[in-house]
């Protein structure tokens, strides 16, 4: 069955860490361009961060420097690395992945990504 499952998300107060895992199953996914998403209650989904299949990292203004985003080939996960994290950054987050021309103009888009997206994993930042 192809899918991806986020984990790693909880609570944590103003400053804190969390790292996030999206474990990829039922594909090989290194043509793909796969990104992180979130979003607020009553917000739309938002790009965080991206990586492309060539490698090539882009991340949203609003993390870059504090957030990382990582692949790992052998272990077919990708992963999100939140430093120094403030409230506005609760939400729910989602990984997601695609193949396709528009999510290499924009990988950060998140209507460019129609083929795979996982259930999300919840972040909660208290001040």
């Amino acid at each position: 069955q192809v899918q991806l499952v986020e984990s790693g998300g909880g609570s944590v107060q103003s400053g804190g860490s969390l790292r996030l895992s999206c474990a990829a199953s039922g594909y090989t996914y290194s043509s793909y361009c796969m990104g992180w998403f979130r979003q607020a209650p009553g917000k739309g989904r938002e790009g965080v961060a991206a990586v492309e299949s060539d490698g090539t990292r882009r991340y949203s203004v609003s993390v870059k420097d504090r957030f990382t985003i990582s692949r790992s080939y052998a272990k077919n996960t990708l992963y999100l690395q939140m430093n120094n994290l403030k409230p506005e950054d609760t939400a729910m987050y989602y990984c997601a992945a695609d193949r396709s021309p528009a999510v290499r103009l924009d990988p950060l888009r998140a209507e460019n990504y129609r083929e795979l997206w996982g259930q999300g994993t919840m972040v909660t930042v208290s001040s």
